[in-house]
């Protein structure tokens, strides 16, 4: 059960920060979704960033993972904005760059998604200091 309140939770702080994204920054029909893309950018690095990192911790309970995951990230990225953007801009007329959005859209969220899988693995297995240099003074 907290496992699903946290995933409710996470979705309306997600939805929160995709409405002020969208108001922020937005974009009229035919335009290439810039904010569209740099959300859903984000969001994919950040995913692979928690799932290298956060995720690999046996102390991370499962909520905390399902509430930033599917909740937050989940309701912030969302595929359904890039289709809608790939089918207004070719209902505009711009069929190639509907077809580029979503072509960079799909391989820079993959890239991103590894890029932060890759650092969040480096980050959590960082080996532990051995020896405190400074005689504890800062601990």
């Amino acid at each position: 059960m907290r496992a699903y309140l946290a995933v409710a939770l996470g979705g309306l702080i997600g939805t929160g920060l995709r409405l002020a994204s969208d108001l922020a920054f937005p974009h009229a029909d035919g335009e290439l979704p810039v904010e569209t893309f740099v959300v859903n950018l984000l969001g994919a690095f950040a995913l692979g960033w928690l799932v290298g990192g956060l995720w690999t911790r046996p102390s991370t309970p499962m909520w905390l993972k399902a509430g930033l995951g599917s909740g937050v990230l989940g309701s912030f990225t969302t595929l359904s904005a890039v289709l809608a953007s790939v089918l207004v801009l070719t209902r505009v007329g711009d069929p190639g760059l509907a077809a580029l959005y979503l072509g960079v859209s799909v391989v820079g969220g993959l890239a991103l998604a590894a890029a932060g899988l890759r650092l969040g693995s480096l980050i959590a297995h960082r080996p532990m200091p051995t020896e405190v240099t400074d005689a504890g003074e800062t601990l």
